[in-house]
């Protein structure tokens, strides 16, 4: 009844807890209906459909199919939603599938015709024949197809050749392959000890392979995903030596992953393509909601006049004058004025704006504003930013307006922060043993016959007292409905192994008062066993984790470093829109992500060694360069020419024309960004201090720049 009042976040919420119920009751041996699983992950599959969410439709369709592979409705809805992601060949083969169930159905027939557009394959003319005889064919003869072509099914004729990748700038010089765990296996310790073999096999084909064609090493590489976590935007490099993080390094591990990885980022080509190379019109297409959920943040309107002060400053709309911005001096008029920006708050904040695209873009990105930022900033044509590219695309394929992209984004957050929240809700129910009540105290008010909970801010307790809010000193307390007193648990018993079941002390049972020296691995109490089975049984291994739970359990999306508009998602922190609503009055800092509400907070700021350091440094240039950082002296050390230089890495002359070579384009860069740096007014007018880069700015450094 929800799902048919278009209520779809409330219809998903209500299938998820259904299919929770489900799951309970498959863990209590109560047998539920194969048939009513799959109308329940088919159903949820629209409903995601209709707020945007492809992936979590597919990934619901796929389960549908796994227990009825014949669920027509499931196959239209997963046709649907590989074409929203721009997998047009599986597309048009699920609904392929689909046509042969219900030939007749016009909304097959309407998907079935724009997918063979998309794909370039002609279009016969309707053939049809009668339901009876299709289904008595297919049944008899147990094949995918009937002998006749079902109503608006494209002609399946001359298809491109495997190896021909149409509009792949790749196409000739790479080749790509399609491989799975099974068959693509892990031979050494190295991060490319792969072999591939070549048994058939029923390839799950989830693995991109790739190789240069001309080139004497045959061996088949691993490209993994593009990393998508960081918001870097320079060129990408390979991992050096051992690598710490195998799998997950954000360093490309071979030229082919860079070379893929470097066009996936430009949006000139997509791993779909890679992978299906029968779809030469593939064109994925973008949303705002996948957008967000690769990149996080929020959209919204700010001052653009404000924005591009200098320095910046964040104004948003005004809270008695609707009409002007937020500036408690110029309050400029906020509709004429006001521009795209998409922020994202974690450590820091960020604010990317998004300029309105014009004829004159172009979809790439700007080398200058990657490097050193870009001295034509609104005039370049090239986009500043991966998000704003993104934008630019999105904008490109469906014409979708500024407005029309702030009201999707609050549209997507809405819609997480309910489906987020009811499944949050659905472990909330089941948390603790069921026969417990259990809460956290300040310690030291416990000792002193209080029972003081933490303040709304989790920093002090709530006690005139006021004592610090810390893990080591909180303690637990749990009440059972028989005794209904509260007590105290200590932390799970750290022996190894772990038993099996715990067990009640001797010395309590008998009433008496433990007499072991140490930390007693016995339960003291019945409360304090049955909470560490809990926790056993739930893989909870200290207090921490349980107070985090259990935090969770009181108010969806708190915890320890969550705020309260906040929620979770595979344990991450993603912010709301609401988290971006505070008033922000003075400059902001676009290099450190900082704030500042008064003129001596900024001065204090831009004058700091911090601030100055991440003028000149970012993480992400550390592995643009290969020598010694320079000097200041740039000539080339004769007595290294002649093998006889002594002090090696303190010789303040240069190791070589190579090493000279970089120093002069380290030293351009270098002035490039302080340029910057000075003309959005990050640097105090006077200051010239800046330790190992003030070699920058002596007679030598700017005789030999000029």
């Amino acid at each position: 009844d929800v799902f048919r009042e278009g209520e779809w976040t409330k219809s998903i919420e209500m299938y998820t807890e259904a299919l929770s119920i489900a799951d309970y009751a498959d863990s209590e041996e109560i047998c539920v209906a194969t048939s009513l699983l799959e109308k329940l992950y088919a159903n949820r599959a629209a409903a995601y459909l209709n707020i945007g969410l492809y992936d979590q439709a597919l990934e619901d369709c796929e389960k549908a199919l796994y227990l009825n592979e014949g669920n027509y409705k499931a196959l239209y809805r997963k046709a649907k939603s590989l074409k929203e992601m721009g997998r047009h060949q599986e597309a048009y083969e699920a609904v392929a599938k689909c046509s042969l169930a219900v030939p007749q159905d016009t909304s097959v027939t309407d998907l079935t015709q724009d997918l063979a557009k998309i794909l370039g394959l002609k279009i016969r003319k309707a053939y049809v024949r009668s339901k009876v005889c299709v289904r008595y064919v297919s049944k008899l003869n147990n094949i995918e197809s009937p002998m006749g072509m079902a109503v608006g099914m494209p002609e399946v004729k001359g298809l491109p050749a495997a190896v021909e990748l149409a509009k792949n700038p790749l196409a000739d010089t790479h080749e790509f392959k399609q491989a799975c765990s099974s068959c693509y296996v892990k031979t050494g310790p190295g991060v490319l000890d792969y072999t591939l073999h070549t048994e058939e096999h029923k390839c799950k084909k989830d693995a991109l392979l790739g190789r240069f064609k001309h080139s004497l090493d045959k061996k088949w590489k691993l490209i993994r995903p593009r990393p998508t976590k960081t918001q870097y935007v320079g060129p990408y490099y390979i991992c050096k030596g051992n690598c710490l993080y195998p799998g997950h390094c954000t360093f490309a591990y071979c030229q082919e992953e860079i070379d893929v990885w470097t066009l996936e980022r430009k949006g000139f080509i997509s791993r779909e393509l890679l992978f299906d190379p029968y779809g030469p019109n593939s064109n994925i297409r973008l949303t705002v909601p996948k957008i967000l959920q690769e990149h996080h943040g929020i959209f919204m309107f700010l001052c653009g006049v404000c924005f591009d002060h200098k320095p910046r400053i964040i104004s948003k709309t005004n809270k008695d004058d609707l009409s002007l911005c937020s500036h408690p001096v110029t309050k400029h008029d906020f509709e004429d004025h006001k521009c795209l920006v998409h922020i994202l708050k974690e450590n820091t904040v960020r604010y990317s704006k998004i300029r309105p695209l014009s004829p004159q873009c172009q979809l790439d990105l700007c080398r200058h504003e990657v490097r050193y930022g870009c001295v034509r900033e609104d005039d370049c044509f090239y986009a500043h930013s991966l998000i704003e590219l993104k934008v630019w695309m999105l904008q490109h394929g469906l014409g979708i307006t500024h407005e029309s992209i702030v009201q999707e984004a609050k549209k997507f957050w809405n819609s997480t922060a309910l489906l987020q929240g009811a499944q949050i809700s659905n472990v909330q129910r089941r948390f603790g043993p069921p026969n417990l009540k259990m809460m956290f105290v300040c310690g030291q008010c416990w000792r002193n016959g209080q029972l003081s909970e933490a303040d709304k801010n989790k920093k002090y307790c709530s006690a005139k007292a006021r004592h610090m809010w810390a893990k080591d000193r909180r303690v637990v307390l749990v009440s059972s409905h028989e005794r209904k007193k509260w007590t105290t648990v200590r932390p799970l018993p750290t022996k190894k192994p772990i038993p099996s079941q715990f067990e009640i002390c001797m010395h309590v049972t008998a009433g008496k008062k433990c007499q072991y020296i140490g930390n007693c691995t016995f339960a003291h109490s019945l409360e304090e066993r049955d909470l560490w089975t809990y926790m056993k049984e739930n893989n909870i291994p200290d207090m921490d984790q349980l107070y985090e739970q259990w935090l969770q359990s009181q108010k969806p999306g708190w915890g320890d470093e969550t705020s309260n508009n906040s929620v979770r998602e595979n344990g991450k922190q993603i912010h709301m829109p609401t988290d971006y609503a505070e008033e922000v009055a003075g400059n902001h800092c676009w290099l450190c992500g900082k704030n500042c509400n008064s003129e001596k907070q900024w001065q204090q700021h831009i004058t700091s060694e911090k601030h100055k350091d991440r003028v000149f440094n970012s993480e992400d240039d550390q592995n643009c360069w290969q020598y010694r950082f320079p000097t200041g002296t740039f000539k080339v050390c004769e007595r290294f020419l002649k093998s006889t230089c002594t002090e090696d890495e303190l010789c303040k002359l240069a190791h070589g024309e190579q090493e000279l070579k970089e120093w002069m384009e380290r030293r351009e860069f270098l002035l490039m960004k302080l340029a910057k740096a000075r003309k959005d007014h990050l640097i105090a007018p006077n200051d010239n201090d800046f330790g190992k880069y003030s070699f920058l700015l002596t007679p030598e450094g700017l005789e030999e720049t000029a």
